[in-house]
């Protein structure tokens, strides 16, 4: 149980009780920079007596599109404390995405970090007439620094601050934030403090940091899964620092050895095959002991495992896994894993190398977090875990999850017809998800209920467990099953290119200098790829087997259009684009 009622009384919590000289650490010029709680709280009040300055009134929507900064958050408790509602923005999303976001919210004021999201922003600004004001955190010739809103500060007193904030009640919105779903235009998911609130409570105990954890932050703060821990780690006391950017992330957790970070599957799958890669640069005994603990890792699980399994998987922890953890900076106690559906194998192999991958599952409008595996109430592989406090779920007749609790979304922005849409006669959200319950307690994904889909033969095919079946091979980065209405599920696959180049050279084929397209090309590795395909069809029903293959040059990627900003498949957009290669599968 939380003893504060707004966000932005987070940070106020933690002077008052584990005061942090190192409350966020940024590195600037090869240095750690640290910025404590009292400096952070002070700069907060400035801003946001700087706004009302400028006449921002509570309820009005402050927009703010940047990578992580200690910057970002500053502007966040600010806004909170006028009344105001911050807009986080990806800063990848496109023109289209921005436009229709700033307009529908009405953002009256917009912060933006570099020159690329100031451009951005100034070639949709004619399309949005509520906009006033667009600052950025980084000085730049053509852009007001946002300092000057600080600079505004001395026509306020702290006191007009605090009145606002007085104000402010534990059900009022907070935030809106908007999820880019696979179609149509974006959704302003409104959240209350108690709706995030109640989440970070919930998970308070699932983490396993304190006053003296060091986290690393990399996943973007304007996803609630990465912004809300943001909160929670205020809480507790811990030391945030930001990683640099996805490219230093190895060298990051190095330097920092952090206690816990966050990662979405996509990023574990990457740091796996860079361990697997060097597992096969080494040669005779190294080689052998490397993949001997790999095979016993595979065999993994939380229970069930005899007493001679347990001797062999200490033997390799000490011999082969204790260096993936040095890798790793040597105190990781866990890694949150959430976003999207994490390959069973590799949370049974970090799980054995004693990285314990903690698995979750929750959507915007949850807060994020519904379930989550943790030491407290157990970890089982293959499923999101157990229910957070206060949460409740509940199976619908046709697999779909429901949702009650303090923090379901308190709806969509001026969209009630959405909004009646995802919540049943009873008042239970509608999460879109397919799941069930594994001994009455742990709750397991199947699949996304809209993108389920019948053959021409009336049978159901399930894409996304099949999906990520198929990324356990090596030689797979992607695939996307597709089908719909068709004799026969088929699918489209992204080869794993730094692995493809491998496995040639070690088989003499000589694809230096070659595209992606004309390495997709070679039959060798058309065949090589069909025979993974084929051991994996094994597995599944006749009418589930993927009849036909196609090779796709290049990975699905959100710069693409192909990717949510939350890497979900926009499947119509990946079937608009390759609708060449999906003829080819199903013309004959």
């Amino acid at each position: 149980m939380l003893t504060i009622d707004r966000l932005f009384d987070v940070p106020r919590h933690q002077l008052k009780n584990y005061p942090n000289a190192n409350m966020f650490v940024t590195k600037t010029n090869g240095i750690w920079v640290p910025l404590s709680t009292a400096d952070f709280l002070e700069a907060a009040m400035n801003v946001s007596r700087g706004l009302v300055s400028m006449g921002v009134q509570a309820g009005d929507r402050i927009a703010v599109a940047s990578s992580n900064r200690f910057e970002w958050n500053i502007l966040d408790i600010a806004v909170q404390q006028v009344g105001a509602i911050l807009v986080p923005l990806y800063p990848n999303i496109s023109e289209s995405d921005y436009r229709f976001i700033l307009n529908d919210a009405g953002v009256e004021i917009c912060v933006v970090s570099n020159q690329e999201l100031v451009d951005k922003i100034s070639a949709v600004r004619a399309d949005v007439p509520s906009l006033k004001h667009l600052f950025s955190f980084d000085h730049l010739d053509n852009c007001t620094h946002w300092s000057s809103i600080e600079a505004a500060k001395g026509q306020t007193e702290i006191e007009a601050v605090e009145q606002r904030m007085r104000a402010v009640k534990t059900a009022d919105l907070v935030t809106i934030i908007y999820t880019s779903g696979t179609t149509g235009n974006p959704k302003g998911v409104m959240l209350s403090h108690a709706n995030i609130l109640s989440n970070v409570a919930a998970c308070i105990d699932p983490i396993p940091a304190d006053k003296n954890a060091k986290v690393l932050s990399f996943l973007p703060v304007c996803h609630i899964y990465e912004r809300m821990l943001h909160y929670l780690y205020m809480y507790i006391g811990c030391s945030i620092h930001f990683a640099e950017s996805m490219d230093t992330i190895g060298d990051n957790i190095r330097e920092v050895k952090p206690d816990v970070f966050s990662a979405v599957p996509r990023l574990i799958e990457k740091v796996f095959d860079k361990i697997m890669a060097k597992g096969e640069d080494l040669t005779g005994i190294k080689r052998a002991l490397f993949f001997w603990a790999v095979g016993i890792a595979e065999q993994y699980d939380v229970i069930g495992k005899s007493a001679w399994y347990k001797v062999k998987l200490a033997i390799a922890r000490k011999l082969i896994f204790s260096k993936w953890q040095e890798a790793l900076g040597g105190n990781v106690k866990a890694i949150a894993s959430g976003s999207a559906a994490l390959q069973p194998r590799l949370a049974r192999i970090f799980l054995a190398a004693d990285i314990p991958i903690l698995e979750g599952y929750g959507l915007t409008e949850t807060s994020p977090v519904v379930s989550v595996n943790n030491f407290n109430t157990g970890i089982r592989i293959g499923c999101v875990g157990a229910l957070v406090e206060g949460v409740q779920v509940k199976i619908a007749p046709d697999g779909e999850i429901l949702v009650k609790g303090p923090n379901v979304m308190m709806g969509y922005y001026k969209n009630e017809t959405a909004t009646k849409e995802v919540f049943d006669a009873d008042g239970w959200f509608c999460t879109g998800d397919i799941g069930t319950f594994q001994e009455d307690k742990f709750l397991k994904i199947t699949d996304r209920k809209k993108e389920i889909f019948k053959t021409s033969g009336g049978k159901y095919i399930v894409p996304q467990a099949m999906e990520n079946r198929l990324k356990q091979s090596r030689f797979i980065e992607q695939a996307m099953v597709i089908g719909e209405g068709e004799k026969f599920p088929a699918v489209f696959i992204v080869p794993n290119f730094a692995y493809v180049r491998e496995w040639a050279e070690r088989h003499q084929l000589n694809f230096e200098g070659l595209s992606n397209e004309e390495v997709i090309a070679n039959a060798q590795l058309v065949d090589r790829i069909q025979k993974e395909i084929t051991e994996i069809n094994l597995e599944y029903g006749s009418w589930e087997q993927l009849k036909k293959i196609k090779l796709l040059p290049q990975e699905f990627s959100i710069e693409g259009g192909e990717l949510t900003p939350t890497l979900k498949f926009k499947r119509k957009k990946i079937l608009e684009k390759y609708q060449n290669q999906y003829q080819e599968i199903y013309a004959s």
